[in-house]
């Protein structure tokens, strides 16, 4: 079974021809170019490729691109907390994560990098060819010391080590692990159950209501055993990180990525060009009014913990900029703001250039998906790119998006998406 629209994933060639290629890298297009696709994996980008028997899509003078990358998503928390710490119904949660992922893939976004949630069966039913949606790249569930940012219990609940049955949540979307054994227990067990990443909570957050934004989350011992633990995997560990004390002992522990991060100080900054630490920011849930609204609606502790985290935004990106450190695409929307995604595109541009906002959507975020090593789901070819042997993930764009990036936030203006060789969307006339 397989959804409707989708091609059959057999051998076949696609040949498109009249079209001017961004490659995910550079400023420069390729203009009035073909590119042949054969099967899963892009064969040739040329002036004048030729393959009989190919079928043929005549981009008549589009822009073809990667497909867009998503380097902080949650495919598996399509609905509120709220809703996974009360009455749970797990067919609304799977419902609501088909809806998401084809909000996903309709908007040209063909990969996510999961951070955070049980994203297993999902990407699975993906994979399969069940339900239309972009490549996740699992973390699986958050890993939590008690009163962290994964520890969603309502204030008078009991502790889920106490209980004799868990709690819906933290069976399936966060452990609470306090210590170095517990620590590397859940590190190991996402490991065993698929996870290609470890998403580790490392400071307050912002949505939790019992851990202020200022308190740092697992003691240095604590982290550098789930670095450990990842590591003898072949992978890496991500942090959730938003102040300087949080980020610095991150770094010390050696995990690879600091999601959010706006609250860090310029030696902190230094410290994490120094490693090769990536910032894995978010423009739109940071700095935008609307967030700004949605977060106010939530409530005071919520909002004020909101705006201290805006206030450090341009900072982050400032020293970012300044010390060379890799700064990924990502929106952390998830649920009813899944929508809102392509809004990233512009909530970035004041900050950066749009061929630098393109290329961390493309070829800088492929580079991040390299970083499960081993791991990696989806080892045939590079992602984020248009060249020979990289993985058929193709957008076809009526206009320019580097000189108008507004184009990237209209789903009329996305008239082809291609994922591994099949067309999901395709309005090409």
């Amino acid at each position: 079974m397989s959804f409707a629209g989708a091609q059959d994933k057999d051998p076949h060639q696609t040949l498109f021809i009249n079209v001017h290629v961004f490659y995910g890298l550079n400023e420069e297009r390729l203009e009035n170019a073909n590119v042949l696709v054969d099967g899963n994996l892009i064969k040739e980008v040329s002036a004048g490729t030729n393959a009989p028997g190919a079928s043929v899509i005549d981009g008549g003078g589009r822009t073809l691109m990667p497909g867009i990358i998503e380097a902080h998503g949650h495919p598996g928390l399509p609905v509120p907390p709220s809703q996974m710490i009360g009455d749970v119904d797990w067919m609304l949660i799977g419902a609501a994560a088909v809806e998401d992922a084809k909000t996903y893939i309709d908007h040209g976004w063909t990969t996510v990098r999961d951070t955070g949630g049980p994203s297993y069966g999902i990407k699975k039913a993906i994979d399969e060819g069940l339900v239309p949606g972009p490549r996740i790249y699992p973390s699986g569930m958050m890993i939590s010391q008690t009163s962290g940012h994964g520890d969603f219990r309502r204030y008078a609940d009991s502790h889920p080590n106490s209980t004799s049955e868990l709690p819906f949540w933290n069976k399936y979307f966060a452990h609470i692990a306090d210590g170095l054994p517990e620590v590397r227990r859940a590190v190991r067990e996402e490991l065993r159950k698929g996870a290609v990443h470890i998403k580790l909570m490392a400071g307050g957050g912002v949505t939790s209501l019992f851990d202020p934004l200022h308190t740092t989350q697992y003691s240095l011992e604590e982290m550098q055993a789930a670095v450990e633990a990842a590591e003898d995997w072949g992978t890496y560990v991500m942090v959730h990180a938003y102040t300087d004390r949080a980020v610095s002992r991150a770094v010390e522990a050696g995990v690879k990525a600091i999601e959010h991060g706006q609250l860090a100080t310029e030696d902190t900054a230094k410290l994490m060009a120094e490693n090769g630490v990536w910032l894995s920011t978010q423009a739109w849930a940071a700095a935008s009014d609307t967030a700004g609204e949605l977060m106010e609606a939530e409530g005071p502790i919520t909002y004020g913990k909101w705006q201290t985290v805006n206030e450090g935004f341009e900072a982050s990106l400032r020293y970012a900029e300044q010390y060379g450190i890799k700064v990924a695409f990502g929106t952390d929307m998830w649920g009813d703001a899944t929508p809102n995604i392509a809004q990233e595109f512009i909530a970035r541009q004041p900050y950066f250039s749009n061929i630098d906002i393109l290329r961390q959507a493309t070829s800088i975020n492929g580079e991040l998906m390299q970083l499960t090593g081993s791991l990696n789901p989806y080892p045939e070819g590079p992602l984020g790119v248009i060249q020979p042997g990289a993985y058929a993930d193709i957008l076809l764009i009526d206009g320019n998006p580097i000189e108008d990036l507004e184009i990237m936030t209209y789903t009329d203006r996305v008239d082809l998406v291609m994922k591994d060789g099949v067309i999901y969307k395709n309005t090409v006339e």
